[in-house]
């Protein structure tokens, strides 16, 4: 039975028991699927982890395609700001004990 396209695990967190996984995001239907435990005691640590990942994709972008790093990063600053500001999709959350989980 065939799944989902899924990322390795990063090196650092292998057999490491107390890593945690707080993040699953997949493509599908052209639309963003996510999976997400709260994780953190203060909402604001999400900010940091948002930037982190935007920081990591502005670097992938700088090697793999036309883009420095800044550009790339500006590119999704302002798109983040632009989807804050005015949502093209609220999408909706359910919580694991409705999913089946």
């Amino acid at each position: 039975m065939a799944g989902p396209k899924e990322q390795p695990l990063p090196p650092d967190v292998m057999d490491r028991e107390d890593a945690t996984e707080v993040l699953r995001a997949f493509v599908l239907d052209g639309g963003l699927s996510i999976a997400f435990m709260r994780a953190f005691e203060e909402p604001d640590m999400w900010g940091l982890l948002l930037v982190d990942i935007a920081r990591h994709a502005a670097r992938a972008y700088a090697r793999e395609a036309n883009y420095s790093e800044d550009e790339a990063l500006n590119r999704i600053v302002e798109m983040f700001e632009a989807e804050i500001a005015r949502p093209t999709d609220m999408g909706n959350t359910t919580p694991r004990s409705q999913q089946g989980h």
